[in-house]
Formats: C-alpha cells, structure tokens, sequence
C-alpha cells in the first residue's frame, strides 16, 4: 500500500510553488510558537533522549532544524520531493548558531510498508514528532500512518503527535468564505486542494489503540499559524495533543 499519484501530485504542487521564505506557509509558524511549545509537553515523557527522532510529515523542515538542536539525530522525512528540496536548502545553521544536530531530509512515503520498515531497521526504535499530519491524509491512509509510528516507536520511544480538532473545521470554513476573501497564505492551501479536513476527537484514541500504542498523556493546544486576525493578531486553530509509548 501507498499513497495515491493524485494525492502526492498535489502535495508535491503545492510545496514546488513555495520560495522558502520564514512564514510564507498558513501552518508554518516560528517554531518557538509550535514546536517549541510542544516540547515543553513532550520532553517529560521521552525515556530515552538518545535515541533518533523522526520528524513526520516535516514539510519544508522549519520545525525540523528547530528540533535538531535538542536531539543528537533529527530526520525530517515527507512525501513530497519539493519539501525535501526546499528543507535541505534551509538546514544550515545561521553564522554564529551550532545546532546540537545537522538534521537529516529525505523522501518518505509513510504508508508504504516497504519504505517505513527500511527505515525502522535502520534506526531501531525511534522517538518521532508529527505535527499536523493526519488531518491531510486521506482517511483510508490514518489507520497505517498511524501504524507506521508504532513501529517507529519500537518498545523505548515515544511520539508526540498534534492535530487539528474536530472544531476547526468550522473556524477553517469560516476563513475560506470570509466577506473580504481568503487570507492570502490561505489561498494557496485551498488552491491546491490541500485544504485541512480534521480528524473526529472520538477517532484519534481509536487509532492508536488499533496500533498498540498507550496514550501516556494528552491535552489541548492552539495551533498557532504564520497568518493574523484583522486586529493584527494570529490566527489560531484549536488542536489536540497526545504523547503515546509503550511501556510508559
């Protein structure tokens, strides 16, 4: 199994048509206001900081260099080329900053079994970051996805997974129909058909149960995005969080 041509198409379109600019992104805030965020929820629950992280879903690797300051190997992995070209473009350090990590790129197609199995004997057990991700997948590709991270995982890491929540959509909606139009780092988004369609709240547990992964924690975050409200202030989705792991 794997994605589909049309659903890689369209995410490859949308990132080829990005320059790589800090914020040109709806999702791709500084990542002091999301993962930064994230780890102060995250860390206390990883056993074992030595191990590899797996960035999931990691776009054009914003998030990703962030994270390889904390972690002793980072790899970003995605399924479009265009966001693996734009990420390695950016991984280098500004003069000045040492980061603990050079984070590692490269193509993923992780609902592919084949794929994701190279990479779990590879590395071995993993702690892996998804952030917004299975809201964008279709729904038959969540439950392997999903998979896909317990095996990552193995028996000593742990995940940290984000996603919008079921009310979002609404708040999506109401930005895509606003009288004076779209925000415009939205447009792209809906242009391209990429548009978010979040999980229902009930269905999140239900994946990882199917996938042998406790929930050790969970809570509710704000997405914070690169896009701002009339009065100047940011756009916020609301998100749900969970760190899952075995052996917690």
């Amino acid at each position: 199994m794997s994605v589909t041509k049309r659903y890689l198409e369209t995410w490859d379109g949308f990132w080829g048509e990005i320059s790589g600019g800090p914020g040109e992104v709806f999702w791709d805030a500084e990542p002091t206001l999301t993962v930064g965020r994230h780890l102060a929820l995250y860390e206390p629950h990883i056993d074992d900081h030595r191990l590899p992280l797996v960035d999931l879903g990691c776009g054009n690797g914003t998030q990703t260099c962030f994270l390889a300051d904390r972690f002793p190997r980072v790899l970003g992995v995605d399924l479009a080329p265009a966001a693996i070209e734009l990420a390695r473009a950016r991984k280098r350090p500004a003069p000045g900053r040492v980061p603990a990590a050079e984070p590692e790129f490269r193509r993923l197609d992780a609902v592919d079994p084949e794929q994701t199995g190279a990479l779990r004997r590879e590395l071995g057990d993993c702690n892996v970051y998804m952030r917004e991700v299975l809201h964008q997948a279709d729904p038959k590709d969540r439950q392997p996805l999903v998979d896909t991270i317990a095996a990552l995982v193995g028996e000593r890491g742990r995940a940290f997974v984000v996603e919008l929540a079921e009310s979002a959509g609404v708040r999506l909606g109401q930005l895509a129909e606003a009288p004076a139009g779209p925000p415009p780092k939205l447009l792209p988004v809906l242009r391209h058909g990429v548009t978010p369609t979040p999980v229902p709240d009930a269905d999140m547990a239900g994946f990882f149960a199917a996938a042998g992964l406790p929930i050790l924690a969970e809570g509710d975050i704000p997405l914070t995005t690169a896009e701002y409200e009339p009065d100047g202030s940011r756009i916020e989705l609301p998100s749900k969080w969970l760190v899952v792991g075995r052996n917690g």
